[in-house]
């Protein structure tokens, strides 16, 4: 076979050359087909001028696929439960979210999370505090349903999953995005939500009063673009922090936005009210102490100069390794 020498070849002045090059890998037992391309712009004195290339998916559909039918399982057993509870019966069960997050993530494969029991009595402090600060505002008491209060307790259940999830995912793919994550679960959730509106009507009604009113388009625009922020900021938390500080960070979050609205409009403060602040105020300042963790390192009192010494150190560190390996074991 004949040799033949590869070389690039300058475009005429004021003209630039576009060079493209694609490779695939085929499917294997542990990877579905992979393809990609990019290109380089460079000009007639061979200077970088643009280039371009495909960003791979960090993980595979099905995994969005799970986290999608955890995320529409959440969000429709909450909105469906208000046909069935009051808005005050609702605040009390979705206010304890983060105690069913802290206890999930024991059994989430790849975290595991083992919580200090300070943070567990900051995070019943912050519920019942958020709790009594807010029924002190309800004009009606709590009404409880059998019903409602099935599907609140499954949207609770799916939340403990969903921020869990959430985090191992980020855990085991560090290269994941905040934007992968809404873009592919948003993607993957709508076949989830448009059966159940299609059989329902509702998308038929929605589709005429949006039509009958047509500033409702703004509203709707207005509310995507700050969803989007806001799921951005969640994500980006539970990647940074963990999902039980994201689900405390957001039941805070509640009782900020209440104790706004009591200073912007002037409304009365009770004693009840009071005795919410002080509660939360307790578990955040409770969270904020530091945990005195005792190290995980094994100590091996050998001499250092000997070969045995240097043979058992290594052995307790491939030990290490392999139940750190065990225990990161990959979510899909």
């Amino acid at each position: 076979m004949e040799a033949r020498e590869v070389g690039w070849t300058r475009p005429r002045i004021g003209w630039l050359k576009l060079n493209v090059d694609a490779s695939l890998r085929l499917a294997h037992s542990s990877h579905p087909d992979v393809a990609a391309i990019g290109g380089v712009f460079r000009n007639s004195e061979g200077f970088w001028c643009q280039g371009f290339t495909t960003k791979q998916m960090v993980n595979p559909w099905k995994t969005y696929v799970k986290l999608s039918a955890v995320l529409m399982g959440s969000h429709g057993l909450t909105k469906g439960s208000l046909a069935y509870l009051n808005y005050p019966a609702q605040i009390m069960f979705k206010s304890t979210k983060v105690l069913p997050v802290m206890v999930m993530g024991a059994f989430i494969p790849g975290l595991r999370r083992k919580y200090p029991i300070h943070e567990y009595i900051s995070a019943v402090l912050l519920v019942i505090g958020l709790i009594l600060f807010t029924l002190a505002d309800a004009n009606t008491s709590p009404n409880f349903s059998v019903i409602g209060v099935v599907m609140i307790v499954g949207a609770l259940v799916m939340d403990s999953f969903l921020g869990n999830l959430q985090e191992a995912i980020f855990t085991m793919n560090p290269e994941t995005t905040q934007m992968e994550m809404l873009f592919c679960s948003t993607v993957v959730g709508l076949p989830f939500l448009l059966p159940p509106m299609i059989l329902t009507g509702e998308l038929f009604k929605a589709w005429n009063s949006c039509y009958e009113h047509p500033y409702v388009y703004g509203v709707l625009v207005f509310e995507a673009m700050a969803t989007f922020i806001g799921q951005v900021s969640v994500l980006s938390l539970i990647a940074l922090f963990g999902a039980a500080t994201t689900a405390m960070i957001t039941t805070a979050r509640k009782a900020v936005t209440l104790l706004l609205s009591y200073l912007i409009f002037t409304k009365p403060l009770t004693e009840q009210h009071g005795s919410g602040l002080l509660l939360i105020a307790m578990g955040i300042v409770l969270k904020l102490v530091p945990d005195s963790k005792p190290s995980n390192r094994v100590a091996v009192r050998t001499d250092p100069t000997s070969r045995q010494g240097n043979s058992q150190r290594k052995e307790v560190m491939e030990n290490g390794d392999d139940e750190e390996d065990e225990e990161n074991q990959r979510l899909v």
